[in-house]
């Protein structure tokens, strides 16, 4: 995309993992054997993930990657952002967002602060798909596209870790530095697209045990996603269909076809579904970056921290294209980016290195 003269395009990328590793066998101490979904390959779990402490808030995960990214290209760059756009997979408030506490932590005075909730696993290129015609049209001059997931703690609960699905999250943050400029060392974004499915809303849902309780009222029994085989597979079948149609339509928007795709990176929700998105648009699996093993599903982190660290090991090459693409909840969106790497980027990782393996509760 361009405004006058000017690219649209990304500046520069960081993310933020906690310390704390927990590795698979963890979650093996509690597993039940007569869990109906421990064979199912939507649930087969990553070596280790990341979780963030107890207190700590997505707010402060997504402020530790922007410092990380302010170390890159200078403080001012990330103080003096004219937007902010944020996604925390859990809200760190009921009622408000958390753009304006991310803002405060940046020291940062946006003219506008946006919390976009929906977007979920594919936030980013959703975040890109709002921000860049605003870019272009010149309503804002840069913007920081902010992500955390946060709610991995969620699932070490002793009444939730049993379950097979409780093994596939881990927690992380990321930021990214768009901007509208003529000096170049940007990214450019070349063409987005954004579908929704709303008919697919209902089939993620939450439960609270056989209270069948609402979430906000008293109560004992821990919070839970729900899922059964049924819905398991109706995911990875939308899924898999999903994402190839985002990025088709997203390389049509961007004038380049898919067999030109140097790298494709995606949501990480599991590894069946990178094998089907890496098949269904012809991309090489080496061409497919996959930090599930690593990390586990990061949710609407896993596009830009596998970006960053894409870029980071040198996998994306100047002048290549890049197609960013994911789906949210049980199939209800999906969203991609058609970009022009460029080396220019800046990327960063910050976060101390891993403290221990495994826990003992």
């Amino acid at each position: 995309m361009t405004a006058g003269g000017s690219q649209v395009g990304i500046v520069g990328v960081a993310s933020h993992l906690p310390s704390d590793v927990v590795d698979r066998e963890y979650f093996e101490r509690y597993s039940r054997p007569d869990d109906p979904l421990l064979r199912n390959p939507m649930f087969r779990a990553p070596r280790s993930r990341r979780y963030a402490k107890r207190g700590q808030t997505g707010a402060e995960l997504i402020a530790a990657a922007a410092g990380d990214l302010a170390r890159t290209v200078g403080e001012d760059a990330v103080r003096e952002v004219d937007m902010v756009i944020s996604h925390i997979a859990l809200p760190d408030v009921p009622f408000v967002g958390s753009g304006a506490e991310i803002a405060r932590l940046l020291g940062a005075r946006p003219a506008r602060i946006v919390d976009l909730h929906n977007g979920h696993c594919a936030v980013l290129p959703v975040m890109l798909d709002l921000v860049c015609p605003m870019l272009a049209a010149g309503q804002v001059r840069t913007a920081l596209l902010c992500v955390a997931q946060n709610s991995g703690r969620v699932f070490t609960q002793p009444g939730v870790r049993t379950s097979a699905h409780a093994a596939i999250p881990g927690d992380g943050a990321a930021v990214v530095l768009v901007a509208a400029t003529e000096d170049g060392g940007v990214a450019p974004v070349l063409g987005t697209h954004v579908l929704h499915r709303p008919e697919y809303a209902p089939d993620v849902s939450i439960t609270l045990g056989a209270q069948n309780r609402l979430y906000w009222e008293p109560g004992t029994e821990e919070l839970d996603v729900y899922f059964d085989n049924f819905k398991a597979q109706n995911i990875i079948e939308r899924g898999s269909a999903l994402v190839p149609e985002a990025v088709t339509a997203a390389c049509t928007a961007a004038g380049v076809r898919t067999s030109e795709i140097d790298t494709l990176i995606t949501n990480q929700p599991n590894r069946l579904l990178l094998r089907n998105w890496s098949k269904a648009l012809g991309v090489d699996p080496a061409r497919h970056p996959d930090t599930y093993d690593s990390y586990g599903n990061l949710f609407g982190a896993g596009i830009p921290v596998t970006l960053e660290q894409a870029a980071r090991d040198g996998a994306l090459a100047d002048g290549s294209l890049v197609l960013v693409g994911g789906f949210a909840g049980a199939g209800e969106l999906a969203a991609a980016a058609a970009i022009r790497w460029n080396t220019q980027v800046l990327v960063g990782r910050s976060g101390p290195g891993p403290t221990r393996k495994g826990r003992t509760s």
